[in-house]
């Protein structure tokens, strides 16, 4: 099995990268992180958070079970390292090597992807401003794709390759 961390800042791209992989790759199951902290109202401390990783790990494992499933696209937003690493040891001892990836792009091409996302109830000027406050930590994290100027078939063409 195999098993895509997509990172990032908020509107980089990570949810429409991950289900565009999960819709054209069969037998791949899609888990968005915030799902598994979908409390309302919303809390994000250090609680829902470990909540959030154990309920991560535990759809992995059960898809890793299911014989239809080959490959999970996992993608949700780790600005914080001991959370990677969590995912990552996690996954490891399932015996699957994760495939982590963080994907940024330039302030003014998250700009235009946050204007243009009308979908989204997270799409604020207060939440791009934190979003945009967190490019420089996300530039520094490993395993880096630049989306700015690719469209979404290449930028998954590339993680697929890899």
């Amino acid at each position: 099995m195999k098993v895509i961390i997509l990172n990032g800042p908020m509107g980089v791209g990570k949810t429409t990268v991950g289900k565009y992989i999960a819709e054209h790759n069969p037998g791949t199951a899609f888990i968005d992180g915030d799902w598994c902290m979908d409390i309302h109202p919303f809390v994000g401390n250090q609680e829902t958070r470990a909540m959030a990783v154990d309920n991560i790990l535990h759809m992995i494992e059960n898809y890793q079970k299911c014989s239809v499933c080959n490959m999970v696209v996992l993608v949700w937003l780790m600005d914080d390292p001991k959370i990677v690493k969590q995912i990552l040891e996690g996954i490891t001892e399932l015996d699957i090597e994760p495939k982590p990836y963080t994907l940024i792009c330039e302030k003014d091409e998250l700009i235009s992807r946050w204007n243009s996302d009308k979908e989204c109830e997270w799409r604020t000027d207060e939440w791009l401003n934190i979003s945009l406050r967190s490019l420089p930590s996300f530039a520094l994290m490993d395993n880096i794709i630049n989306t700015d100027g690719f469209s979404i078939e290449h930028i998954a063409k590339m993680i697929t390759d890899k």
